[in-house]
């Protein structure tokens, strides 16, 4: 069930228009789970 919330929110900018793919949103965190990389190099959560 996380999964399918978490391609809804990732396909928001390509149901919008602004994008073609999730990826290319440069706000999104589906570029971290398409290819492993995203805009922030290491961090952790703190619990």
């Amino acid at each position: 069930m996380i999964n399918q919330k978490i391609d809804y929110v990732h396909n928001n900018p390509v149901e919008a228009g602004i994008v073609l793919q999730p990826e290319h949103y440069l706000y999104s965190s589906a570029t971290e789970y398409a290819v492993g990389k995203g805009l922030l190099e290491n961090f952790q959560i703190l619990c």
